[in-house]
């Protein structure tokens, strides 16, 4: 083999790296936790937003968080129906989402920690409760 030859097979070999790169980066984006779906609609509703996390400061309704081997305990001030969502930094195929009614007479709302990996995740927890709507975001750590 000749220097041109070994030239040409490295352009080659480096240019299948990059192809092979964008490939993976392309596979990667979809699995990203940290970019957003719908980022010009929260953009416009953020005023919404924003109005539920104080109401959680001003009714003093910050939701008490429990922390046990097999659960993730919930306890609101009121009786409400919620949508829960635990994200996972690291992929978003792990993320955990919930939606109902809290339960019994602590108005808890219970989840299942056994099959969630160890680590840090985003807690969101939105509830509407006496007409008001209520919004808690909170890092925790299993």
């Amino acid at each position: 083999m000749n220097w041109g030859t070994k030239i040409v097979l490295g352009m080659l070999t480096f240019m299948m790296f990059i192809v092979g790169m964008v490939i993976y980066m392309f596979h990667v984006h979809g699995r990203d936790a940290l970019i957003e779906e719908n980022y010009y609609e929260k953009g416009i509703n953020y005023n919404a937003e924003y109005d539920a996390k104080v109401n959680v400061i001003n009714d003093n309704a910050r939701p008490k968080i429990t922390i046990t081997k097999t659960q993730i305990i919930i306890e609101i001030k009121d009786s409400a129906s919620y949508d829960l969502i635990l994200m996972r930094p690291g992929n978003s195929d792990d993320d955990v989402k919930l939606k109902g009614n809290t339960s019994g007479t602590a108005n808890l709302i219970l989840v299942d920690k056994t099959k969630m990996a160890k680590g840090m995740w985003f807690l969101n927890l939105q509830w509407r409760s006496s007409g008001k709507d209520y919004l808690f975001k909170n890092n925790i750590t299993l």
